[in-house]
């Protein structure tokens, strides 16, 4: 199957090649056999194909799009999708506002984005623009908030990190 999109598009985020919105729904240029879109409030959008490859589009200041590159000049994005580096296996994928997760067959997450509240999850403040792999097994699922990470492990555990200033983290603090 293909990804279709519509609406806004100033950073490409409808990933047809161009910033101009449309009203109607245009393909997502060069996709097919999706299984899984990740997309919402933010600017770049992650698809993940039926052979475990994910592949992203629009804003990438911060490296959100995953391909190892930010842009930080012209419409700071790609609108045209692209294969997030170095990962196969994907089972799931998530997008944040301005970071994105993946959770592969083996059990493990990565990340990848801007990380100036932590939400990439590898104990640093420094955005990752190529995907890191983050100290978790087991996982089954993963989502993202505006500023924070949620997995979810195999024995039915919630894991989370990032912003916490109105407890997004479920752990009774702020």
């Amino acid at each position: 199957s293909t990804a279709s999109a519509w609406g806004t598009n100033t950073y490409g985020q409808l990933g047809d090649g161009t910033i101009i919105n449309k009203t109607a729904p245009v393909q997502v240029i060069g996709l097919t056999n999706i299984t899984r879109i990740a997309n919402g409030d933010g600017n770049h959008s992650l698809a993940l194909k039926n052979d475990g490859t994910v592949w992203a589009w629009g804003y990438n200041y911060f490296g959100e799009l995953g391909d190892g590159t930010t842009n930080t000049s012209g419409c700071f994005c790609k609108s045209t999708a692209i294969q997030t580096s170095s990962l196969t296996g994907i089972i799931g994928i998530a997008r944040g506002y301005l970071h994105s997760l993946a959770v592969k067959n083996d059990g493990t997450v990565w990340a990848w984005g801007s990380n100036n509240s932590g939400r990439i999850g590898d104990g640093t403040l420094v955005d990752r623009p190529s995907p890191v792999m983050l100290a978790l097994t087991g996982i089954t699922s993963v989502e993202c908030g505006y500023d924070h990470s949620i997995a979810t492990k195999n024995d039915g555990t919630a894991w989370t990190w990032g912003y916490n200033n109105l407890g997004e983290l479920g752990n009774g603090t702020n």
